[in-house]
């Protein structure tokens, strides 16, 4: 019998870029958020062997390259499990869109593929495989609101946000991450040298406790941080790490907000000077993504940024009936808007299994 799986997208508040590390990655500081908009993904296990992925979309693999493909094979090996895996995937999100729709698509195969077997991994078991196979998989092992350090995968969830009403505009445009970089390291070079080193990276990490990461979480961040010390990563990344440590702080420590009212942290965090670097490289390539951020401020958003290396943009919105009617002027304008909302971590999971 098939199992379905939905497979949630996410969106970037914020994402400092640092330098490109021995390794070839590059440092990363990023909030993930996931949201409701979404792929489903349907596994089936029947006899024989091998891994078949099906898919209407074109611009999806269906060859061992696919993330679904090297998550499940690396799953079943774990599990001692055998048959034939046939993937399919109703593809809803855009397709190198900042989303994450790849990645996500993957850990739901993994979901999938663990109902249909009638076994589970453990989690440390499920980090594992996933980080072996992309930067952004784990985040979607947690859901919610999900602190991303190193090359993205290093994940910590954060104290559950509000659920906060916004419009994703998909641009007909594909992006690539890896050019996307590339573009970034260029700028770098150009501006008189390459990202300064810093003496260190998140000094805010030795108060990482205040950030209510779940138990298990804080002594591996906390030995996470020698490990990122020594590292070349940006100054931006630094000012990044203060703010949303300060934020954090004003949150979780009951402070009044802004303009004398409690307003929806959320929209606090966006106002605590976060960025998306990747605009300084994407925009000037393709001029009509900034047109979209401007269309998404003059339509009410609070907040517009890329996510990701784009091309999705989103607005956060004050309300849902605000969304609606901002997605609504887009369409007008010929965009592709969709009004959604985030989710807590106890909505994304509940939402999941169809």
């Amino acid at each position: 019998m098939s199992k379905s799986v939905r497979s949630f997208a996410k969106i970037n508040l914020g994402l400092r870029i640092g330098a490109r590390r021995e390794d070839g990655f590059h440092g990363l500081l990023t909030i993930y958020q996931t949201i409701g908009l979404h792929d489903v993904i349907r596994v089936n296990v029947e006899r024989g062997s091998g891994i078949e992925i099906q898919c209407s979309d074109p611009k999806v693999p269906t060859d061992e390259s696919n993330t679904c493909y090297r998550v499940v094979e690396k799953a079943m090996g774990v599990l001692g499990a055998k048959g034939r895996v046939v993937i399919e995937i109703e593809k809803r999100l855009p397709v190198q869109g900042g989303l994450g729709g790849a990645s996500s698509n993957a850990v739901a195969a993994l979901l999938g593929l663990e109902r249909a077997v009638k076994k589970s991994l453990p989690a440390e078991q499920r980090l594992r495989i996933v980080g072996e196979v992309g930067s952004d998989l784990p985040l979607f092992l947690f859901g919610g609101t999900v602190l991303g350090l190193g090359r993205g995968e290093q994940v910590y969830p954060l104290e559950d946000l509000p659920a906060t009403a916004c419009v994703v505009v998909t641009p007909a445009v594909g992006i690539s991450t890896p050019k996307a970089f590339a573009e970034w390291d260029r700028l770098m070079r150009e501006d008189k040298g390459l990202i300064p080193e810093l003496r260190k990276t998140f000094a805010e990490a030795r108060g990482l406790p205040q950030l209510r990461l779940f138990p298990d979480q804080i002594a591996r961040l906390k030995g996470t941080e020698a490990k990122l010390t020594p590292r070349t990563d940006s100054d931006k990344m630094d000012e990044l790490g203060r703010g949303v440590s300060a934020w954090l702080s004003e949150i979780y420590s009951g402070a009044p907000f802004l303009r004398g009212r409690r307003e929806n942290p959320l929209l606090g965090l966006v106002r605590a000077g976060i960025k998306n670097d990747f605009q300084s490289v994407v925009f000037p390539e393709h001029p009509s993504l900034r047109e979209v951020k401007k269309a998404l401020e003059r339509a009410g958003a609070e907040y517009a940024s890329l996510s990701g290396s784009g091309s999705s943009l989103y607005g956060l919105f004050a309300s849902r009936m605000e969304a609606r009617r901002a997605a609504g002027k887009l369409r007008k304008q010929g965009w592709e808007a969709q009004p959604t909302v985030t989710l807590t971590r106890r909505q994304y999971w509940k939402g999941i299994i169809q």
